[in-house]
């Protein structure tokens, strides 16, 4: 006998007033109710970050009903049905019941429907297709609670078919397991997606990457990654991974001390040199600032030991920012050996959060006033008296520094 599925009736999310709003909107003649990832997630209690709807309205009404009741309406995936409600303090992803017509495994054209069933059918894995009325009451058309209750990650009705609408599934399937599953993957889901590796090449970088970033910054994403490689999947779509041992550290190091998870970090954690950052940044597509970080994370070569004097930290600070620093405190907090280090890195971060970058109070004018003519010459002559307070700890005694800059200007010929 299946398990009572609770309602979710005490969700402060569905009691505010947007969610109101939005909801007696669409329910003006038509049915709506919330879907997919809030109800897992209020099932499950955890929080809840976006909220959907489904609606039996098509696009086009929905549109006049949420603009009559004062939101601002972007037709965000009008093609699939999907329109974004913008409440004064929520938004919501709107999607009209729909059925696939065909697939590529890639991306699904798509027909309007009023089947709740069919909708529910269309979609990836169980725990997905919960649906919950405005009163929070759940509706479980395909035992989604029961894989919600166990956290166990399957697919709706046949493994190799889901995936072959959409061979995203295939990392989505281990993403979920990562962020939501427990204990053993499902057995026929695994067998799917390692027979459907090669599909992995028909998706864009970007879909991949997004996919991956997600399942980087679950909590559960070691054994996923393991389970990944064992099944040739991590090889197929990430084959610089060759870091896993470090790639484990930086997750524990993160959760035992309530560290945000950073996937970014992470990612570079799992790559093993400069030379695979480069690749990884090239193969996902990364964001330039993304792709930095991770390169940086393998070139820098500034010692960074969990022994460094408070002198050490501030010149490393100043030199890297902030960021790389601690990038670094992360990487070497993984790669020692020794836990009884572990108060000293977190030290170093300590410091770092606590860190106010000192400006150099020496102008342009300051130095052209001391006989340095105008040009590169002015830059040179900064940058070798910054390097000299830089060595005096960032000296506040302006007349040390008025001596050194003269000092500089005495030892060039102009």
């Amino acid at each position: 006998m299946a398990a009572a599925i609770p309602s979710i009736e005490n969700q402060l999310w569905l009691r505010e007033d947007d969610t109101k709003r939005v909801m007696a909107a669409l329910n003006d003649g038509a049915t709506a109710r919330f879907v997919g990832g809030c109800v897992r997630n209020a099932l499950l209690h955890m929080d809840v970050a976006d909220v959907d709807i489904a609606t039996s309205d098509e696009p086009a009404v929905s549109t006049a009903k949420l603009e009559a009741a004062g939101f601002t309406v972007v037709p965000v995936g009008i093609d699939h049905g999907t329109v974004l409600a913008v409440g004064e303090n929520r938004q919501f992803e709107v999607t009209t019941l729909r059925a696939d017509v065909a697939t590529d495994g890639r991306h699904a054209d798509v027909a309007f429907t009023g089947d709740w069933l069919g909708d529910a059918e269309r979609r990836d894995f169980t725990m997905n297709a919960l649906y919950a009325d405005p009163d929070g009451t759940v509706h479980d058309p395909l035992d989604g609670y029961g894989d919600v209750a166990a956290r166990r990650v399957r697919f709706i009705g046949d493994a190799a078919a889901r995936i072959e609408e959409d061979y995203l599934r295939i990392l989505r399937f281990f993403r979920f397991h990562a962020a939501y599953g427990a204990g053993e993957l499902d057995v026929q889901g695994l067998a799917a997606c390692a027979a459907h590796v090669d599909g992995l090449k028909k998706l864009s970088a970007e879909r991949v990457q997004a996919e991956l970033l997600k399942l980087l910054g679950a909590d559960g994403a070691v054994p996923v990654l393991r389970a990944m490689a064992a099944a040739g999947i991590l090889g197929a779509v990430l084959p610089e991974a060759a870091r896993l041992d470090r790639f484990e550290r930086v997750l524990d190091i993160e959760v035992t001390q309530l560290f945000s998870s950073d996937p970014v970090l992470r990612l570079g954690a799992l790559v093993e040199d400069a030379d695979a950052a480069e690749q990884v940044a090239a193969r996902l597509r990364l964001s330039n600032a993304q792709a930095a970080r991770v390169k940086a994370m393998h070139t820098d070569t500034t010692k960074i030991v969990c022994y460094l004097s408070t002198r050490e930290v501030r010149r490393a600070l100043y030199n890297l920012g902030l960021a790389l620093f601690k990038d670094r405190v992360m990487l070497g907090w993984a790669d020692d050996g020794k836990s009884n280090n572990a108060f000293q890195w977190r030290a170093l971060l300590a410091m770092a959060d606590s860190w106010h970058r000192p400006e150099l109070p020496l102008t342009g004018s300051m130095i052209m006033a001391a006989g340095v003519p105008e040009g590169p010459e002015v830059g040179r002559v900064r940058a070798e008296v910054e390097e000299w307070w830089i060595d005096a700890d960032f000296t506040e005694d302006e007349f040390s520094i008025i001596e050194r800059l003269k000092a500089v200007v005495q030892a060039t010929v102009y």
